[in-house]
């Protein structure tokens, strides 16, 4: 009996961090391919931010929220506050020693958290790991397999803790092409490895952030002005 209550309160080794913002037609494919992982459900967690959402965002987090089980936290504000922001207070309170980002309109395959954290579980010198990943149009059909090295995106990367407090997390000021900016300052001291599977699966729609291409530019010339 004690060895099985010291198992439950084990604390988990990834932390999946999600920041949603009116998602309701997108969260529950999300969520379903995150707690049916190959990777044990005591192993990881899943953080869900809910910034500000007007729609029925709220509503269908609830269909995946049990009071009984610790799978999935939710996090709630009740303005929006913007990614970057969202991201961080994720990673606060983060339990894990590893930290992997999935966008709320995206989802991932059943091996994405076992073969990231192995990865990296047995490469101590290794800093992150970023995976492959599929396009795919709203309907989840398969447009092309993308390189993440050489056309990277701000999801599918596992993450140490405490790299990511060392140099700061997430620029909160940067609402558009954070990841961007975070990528910048942290190949300045560490390193992202590349897995060569595509496991991240990252979906192209009409809603998507990087379709504002006027605040894209914005935040992209503020990138290059930080590059120097």
């Amino acid at each position: 009996m004690e060895n099985n209550k010291e198992y439950y309160l084990a604390l988990p080794k990834v932390s999946v961090i999600i920041a949603a913002y009116n998602e309701e037609k997108y969260i529950g494919r999300c969520l379903r391919s995150l707690i049916s992982q190959t990777l044990h459900h005591s192993e990881y967690e899943i953080i869900v931010i809910n910034d500000g959402s007007t729609d029925k965002t709220k509503y269908a987090l609830k269909l995946f929220t049990n009071p009984k089980q610790s799978l999935i936290k939710v996090i709630t504000h009740k303005d929006n506050k913007g990614l970057p922001y969202s991201i961080n207070a994720g990673i606060k309170i983060a339990r894990g020693e590893f930290i992997v980002r999935v966008d709320s309109d995206d989802f991932v395959n059943e091996n994405f958290l076992k073969f990231l954290h192995f990865y990296l579980e047995s490469n101590p010198h290794s800093d992150s790991i970023a995976c492959d990943y599929l396009l795919l149009d709203d309907n989840e059909n398969v447009l092309d397999r993308y390189d993440c090295s050489k056309d990277p995106i701000a999801c599918g990367i596992m993450f140490r803790k405490d790299q990511l407090l060392d140099i700061g997390l997430y620029d909160e000021t940067f609402l558009y092409h954070e990841e961007k900016e975070l990528r910048m300052r942290f190949e300045k001291k560490y390193t992202i490895e590349r897995l060569q599977l595509p496991l991240y699966r990252y979906r192209r729609h009409k809603g998507n952030m990087t379709n504002n291409q006027k605040e894209m530019k914005h935040y992209q010339s503020l990138l290059l002005d930080t590059m120097g």
